[in-house]
């Protein structure tokens, strides 16, 4: 519970407070937490407050104050920790059956070698406070959390943990996709997969084959990971991994692979695909970008009655462009910013079947991308070369959009390359072929800054050209007549 004050404004401008004893109760109709109210005390006027002094000077009498509670000699504070979201993890690890899977793996050396707990430690650490394995067992597990759980683990276990991990990563991975969907009725009929690059913070690539020795005596060999390949993130410059994730269509993981950095997207598929096809997940279709399609991916993929949806590029010389764009059909309309015609090239059971999907707002957004690209580019041509010659200025109006341009123009040569203007109007005329005043006056001042004006007396050429044809034709009519 909680004093709580209310307000209320009066027809004289006056504004009058109101105590209230409430507390928050949850409202299922609306989803959130509401007040309620225990006890009205009325205005919070002297009268009221000075009752409300005594009716908290009661309560602590019976309960103690914090002033007490800290100045009693029998009573010290040793620590203080959140314990609430390592709390909510911790059971969510459990529920998800991550704990038990461990500890199944792990055998009788659960006690010796608490993994389980070091795993969960390094887990929770990055959803809660991510920095590095030491600064999470030195320092976090000691003064940032409460978990009494993690205090037998040793600074070793925090690295061998992953070790064993890696080791039995298909295991975990698998036991906890089946838990999830259980828990959740995960429809698994698509599979979503694509993959990112990460890069580290380091000069050389991996270039050594690591062998361990594992608890069984078999040997693992660790190819070296980091090297220099496409990156994603703009990082061409570092060694980085590839990691692989398959999703459902609501974004539950289901796998994941670490490949190294020099994979190409499209060498993946297949080991993707042997991969899931030992977790027996059924009949569902793989969905890919542009970058896992090839024959050789969609040859694996059909294998079996397999299912597949492909991303395609449209390139100019591909079959895309050549056979299924230019295939005449109807649109069927599936939403108001999707339309799909169905296309298929080919005969018998090597025919492929595209979905030619089209979105008309990105078409505009696209076109439009596109034609302020090419102003741009054209806007650069005149503004780059040396010395740029505008003729004849006033001799048309400008619209808005001819005026802005010429604006443009203006502004981005003002001080850095040469400009030549010839008008036949001062410039007190120039507002009568401008659209409006403030565009003169800002296109003004940038013309005449750091300008010579040469102003050219005499005749006009064209004036006195044009009276001599205009002689000439009637002295030619005269010696006609």
């Amino acid at each position: 519970m909680y004093l709580r004050t209310t307000a209320r404004s009066n027809a004289d401008g006056s504004r009058v407070r109101y105590f209230q004893l409430a507390e928050n109760v949850w409202d299922p109709d609306k989803g959130q937490a509401v007040a309620k109210v225990v006890h009205n005390f009325g205005r919070a006027d002297a009268q009221s407050e000075e009752s409300l002094r005594r009716l908290a000077q009661s309560i602590l009498r019976a309960v103690g104050s914090a002033e007490e509670l800290r100045d009693r000699d029998d009573i010290d504070m040793l620590d203080a920790r959140p314990i609430g979201a390592v709390w909510v993890l911790d059971a969510l690890w459990k529920e998800l059956g991550i704990a038990e899977t461990l500890r199944k793996l792990l055998g009788g050396l659960g006690a010796k070698h608490p993994y389980e707990r070091a795993l969960f430690l390094l887990v929770a650490h990055r959803a809660i406070a991510p920095s590095s394995k030491l600064e999470c067992w030195s320092r976090w597990r000691r003064d940032g959390v409460y978990l009494p759980s993690a205090d037998p683990v040793r600074l070793q276990d925090v690295y061998r943990c992953m070790d064993f991990f890696l080791e039995h990563k298909e295991q975990i991975e698998r036991a906890v996709y089946f838990k999830v969907a259980d828990l959740l009725n995960v429809d698994v009929d698509l599979i979503f997969y694509d993959t990112t690059s990460l890069h580290f913070e380091i000069d050389e690539e991996d270039e050594v084959t690591q062998r361990r020795t594992r608890r069984d005596g078999t040997e693992a060999t660790y190819e070296p990971l980091r090297k220099r390949g496409h990156s994603k993130n703009g990082r061409t410059d570092a060694p980085q991994i590839v990691i692989g994730m398959a999703v459902t269509r609501d974004g539950l993981p289901v796998r994941s692979w670490v490949f190294t950095g020099n994979t190409n997207d499209v060498t993946t598929v297949e080991k993707v695909k042997a991969d899931l096809k030992g977790w027996k997940l059924g009949r569902c279709v793989f969905v890919g970008d542009a970058g896992m399609n090839s024959e050789s991916n969609r040859r694996a993929l059909s294998l079996g009655g397999g299912k597949y949806i492909l991303a395609s590029r449209m390139r100019a010389d591909g079959e895309v462009s050549d056979e299924v764009l230019t295939r005449a059909g109807r649109y069927h309309l599936v939403k108001d910013n999707l339309r799909v015609k169905e296309v298929y090239v080919g005969d018998g059971e090597r025919r492929q079947r595209y979905v030619v999907c089209h979105n008309p707002s990105e078409e505009h957004r696209q076109r439009m991308r596109r034609a302020k690209h090419l102003f741009q580019q054209r806007l650069r041509k005149y503004t780059r070369v040396e010395l740029l010659v505008c003729d004849e200025v006033g001799y048309l109006s400008y619209d808005t959009r001819a005026a802005d341009l010429l604006f443009q123009v203006v502004s981005e040569r003002h001080e850095k390359r040469s400009l030549v203007l010839t008008t036949n109007l001062p410039f007190a005329q120039w507002p009568t072929i401008f659209p409006n005043a403030s565009c003169t006056v800002a296109l003004i001042d940038r013309v005449v800054h750091h300008a010579d004006i040469v102003a050219i007396e005499g005749d006009s050429f064209r004036r006195r050209e044009a009276e001599g044809r205009k002689s000439a034709r009637a002295k030619s009519k005269s010696a006609a007549a």
